[in-house]
């Protein structure tokens, strides 16, 4: 958690300033319906994005500087979408359920544990039929650089009852760091 405070007091190297192409092209082939959760949203341009597509958008991130940086952007952007401080491990504190949770970048920060935790919360807020889309750096990203990698049988592990796996593809993590963007796996992950 410090790291993520200590990161929004300056413009961290995953705030690119529009939304991941990766989120753009599922909302673009519309895979992305309903009522939408950005986890870990920071400052809010997939979710800003997908408001401008006509989703009821909140976007969720516990670090207050990312989150009032998004409400920024909203205001300017003319554009409605509620962004909340919360824990990422108590996502049943929104009170509500959603059609469809993004995940740009937060679920390679989480411990193993951390990780059990979330999928339960995930489950618990989004509709039986629901989609959770993840892009996360990929194993097959250089050691050296960014978060710990993530395998395609950790995905598999982490979403092995109560879920189903769509399809586990190569995808590029964005960043204004690396021009060529970071090796990464987006997931495609239905609740049963």
């Amino acid at each position: 958690m410090e790291f993520f405070e200590k990161a929004y007091q300056e413009r961290p190297p995953w705030d690119i300033g529009r939304p991941q192409q990766e989120i753009v092209r599922l909302e673009e082939t519309g895979q992305i319906t309903g009522t939408v959760l950005d986890v870990g949203c920071g400052t809010g341009d997939n979710a800003l994005f997908l408001a401008r597509c006509g989703h009821d958008v909140v976007g969720l991130d516990s670090v207050e500087r990312a989150i009032e940086a998004a409400r920024r952007k909203a205001d300017e952007r003319g554009l409605s979408a509620t962004f909340i401080r919360g824990e990422i491990l108590s996502l049943r504190e929104i009170g509500r359920t959603f059609d469809t949770v993004i995940d740009s970048g937060l679920f390679h920060t989480l411990s193993d544990n951390e990780r059990l935790l979330f999928v339960r919360n995930l489950h618990e807020v989004l509709v039986p039929g629901g989609s959770y889309f993840m892009l996360a750096f990929s194993d097959l990203e250089p050691a050296g650089y960014g978060p710990r990698r993530i395998t395609k049988q950790e995905i598999q592990d982490s979403f092995s009852d109560g879920w189903r796996i769509n399809g586990i593809q190569a995808a590029v993590f964005e960043s204004r760091t690396r021009k060529e963007g970071s090796r990464a796996w987006l997931s495609s992950i239905t609740r049963l």
